[in-house]
């Protein structure tokens, strides 16, 4: 629980752009850093390599194997590659699917896309046909970029207006183009006039609740969040030319594009490029590369603080580790710096839908402040965030628990052709409702302690029950389903399905489970079902997931 009511906090209206004077008593709170100006009216690829002259010669990539990237590599392959796609006929407006792990291809149709002022979405190469076609439906994606291993999970039988052109990156199958045949261009591209509120990248995500729905993120929106961690005279995120950045989070979640690309790549650091997470293969690198940087999850972390792996490796080089996605234990945290104890460990608080970015530790900045055990740290520079009760919509001062919400020209567009859900999440005034609970305390440090959002976190993934309930809903023996969250030492919350059997049928759990796990990416995969007579709900029909939570907890 938050502490109790400690002392209010009003701002003036003349400290902040946003608040009118109608709403002078509401509690806002600011950043301890200074706002910095932010010119976020160009586009993302032309901020993201303003710097290039003097970084052309630097090394930008380097793969696990070995293989180097140049900056103006980098900036080459793109255009080319960017050519390519335009004499296939990705225009203004345009979308393309990323479906790749961390490698230089993504990078490059990354900028590709955004030089075109076409937008990127981004897909996990683990999903399902189901999930992918789904995407590929709601995107209308004219390319999709792959692996030729993951081509039999495109559908290509939609219809006219959805079809759409593959490019492996390996050796092509069947009617697939070849990434290196496409790239390879010489010429200059058109000239293409963007808006700073053009989309320029499509993830996805659950939001506060409900289905998956495609997040639309601006040129604006990107160049103002990487602008409020990197720049200024003292940067809440003090990245330095010479770091090694590791990037073994995948590109295609919002958190690895942002914090460790984008980032990276606007200050001239080295990213190194990391396919999958394997423990032993990530410190060898780690140490061979003498990496400074590691953007984490609190499953990384554990790793780091437990693992009697890491004993065997020479980390001295590790100056940062920031953990998101999900909260950090403060034990955790304890053996962490134990065990690498040169190296600061701290958090952040981000999501998709904020650009995004919500929080961070200040102990990440060139003039550190110190910042407490299980703090977010501070609300981000050239932003606002207030705290409301979720009942009354008021705004509460320092001390008391509420929604967390954000304001400011970082946050999303909206989502894809949703206007009612954009609606629901975004107010009339402006704020992003985040669904976290939280409270900040009189040293204006945010700590996040419940969710109001009914999403399920596995590592940095997010999980919606709705999903997953659907989907079991569609099984001829099941007559009603639930999926609610259950603790996990390693995944941070797993699914856990309660399910109602129709009448006389006498499926097991292991037949529940594998009809989830063909239609859905790992971490969705239900690890409990729990067979019960009814589904508790409210008068309206509304799930009471609360119960069904004390009733898992009794299971332990």
């Amino acid at each position: 629980m938050a502490p109790s009511l400690a002392a209010t906090y009003s701002v003036d209206p003349k400290e902040t752009n946003f608040i009118n004077k109608s709403y002078q008593t509401t509690h806002i709170f600011k950043s301890k850093l200074p706002d910095i100006p932010i010119n976020n009216t160009i586009p993302l690829h032309t901020y993201s390599f303003q710097k290039l002259p003097q970084v052309y010669n630097r090394p930008c990539l380097i793969t696990s194997d070995g293989k180097e990237y140049t900056y103006g590599d980098v900036h080459r392959a793109s255009r080319s590659l960017a050519l390519g796609l335009f004499n296939l006929g990705i225009r203004k407006g345009d979308i393309i699917m990323i479906l790749l792990p961390n490698s230089p291809e993504f990078v490059f149709s990354f900028w590709a896309a955004s030089m075109l002022g076409a937008a990127s979405t981004l897909a996990n190469p683990s999903y399902t046909s189901l999930e992918i076609t789904k995407q590929l439906k709601a995107t209308k994606a004219k390319i999709v970029i792959t692996h030729a291993m993951h081509v039999h999970k495109l559908k290509q039988d939609q219809p006219e207006e959805n079809t759409f052109t593959v490019i492996t990156v390996d050796k092509p199958p069947e009617k697939c183009m070849s990434f290196s045949t496409v790239s390879r261009n010489e010429g200059e591209l058109p000239e293409v006039d963007i808006n700073p509120d053009d989309m320029v990248t499509l993830p996805f995500s659950s939001g506060t609740t409900g289905l998956s729905k495609g997040v639309v993120l601006t040129h604006r929106s990107l160049v103002t969040n990487v602008a409020q961690q990197v720049e200024g005279e003292n940067p809440n995120l003090h990245l330095k030319e010479e770091d090694v950045v590791l990037c073994v989070l995948p590109l295609f979640h919002i958190y690895a594009l942002h914090c460790v690309m984008l980032c990276s790549m606007r200050v001239g650091c080295k990213v190194l490029l990391m396919e999958k997470f394997e423990m032993r293969a990530m410190l060898e690198v780690v140490e061979k590369h003498r990496v400074s940087v590691v953007m984490a999850v609190p499953p990384l972390v554990v790793a780091l603080s437990k693992n009697p792996a890491v004993e065997e490796y020479e980390l001295s080089s590790i100056r940062m580790v920031m953990s998101g996605g999900a909260s950090l234990a403060n034990d955790i945290e304890e053996a962490f710096r134990s065990r690498l104890p040169q190296a600061i460990l701290r958090q952040a608080l981000g999501m998709t839908e904020s650009g995004p970015v919500i929080s961070m530790s200040l102990s990440f900045a060139k003039y550190p402040m110190k910042t407490k055990s299980g703090s977010c740290g501070s609300v981000i520079r050239n932003a606002e965030m207030k705290i409301i009760d979720p009942l009354t919509g008021s705004s509460l001062p320092r001390n008391m628990s509420g929604e967390i919400c954000i304001r400011g020209p970082q946050i999303m567009k909206g989502y894809l052709n949703n206007e009612k859900a954009t609606a629901e999440a975004i107010d009339e005034e402006g704020w992003l409702h985040t669904g976290d609970i939280g409270y900040v305390d009189d040293d204006d440090e945010l700590f996040v302690v419940d969710r109001l959002k009914e999403l399920i976190k596995f590592k940095a993934f997010q999980v919606a029950p709705v999903e997953l309930e659907v989907l079991l809903m569609t099984h001829p023996s099941i007559q009603d389903a639930a999926v609610v969250p259950q603790k996990d030492d390693v995944a941070g919350e797993v699914p856990v399905a309660f399910v109602v059997r129709s009448s006389n049928d006498s499926i097991t759990e292991d037949a529940v489970k594998d009809f989830i796990a063909k239609q859905v990416v790992f971490y969705k995969r239900l690890h409990r079902v729990i067979f019960i007579d009814a589904i508790p709900k409210s008068s309206i029909g509304k799930i009471l997931r609360k119960e069904l939570k004390a009733k898992l907890a009794s299971y332990y």
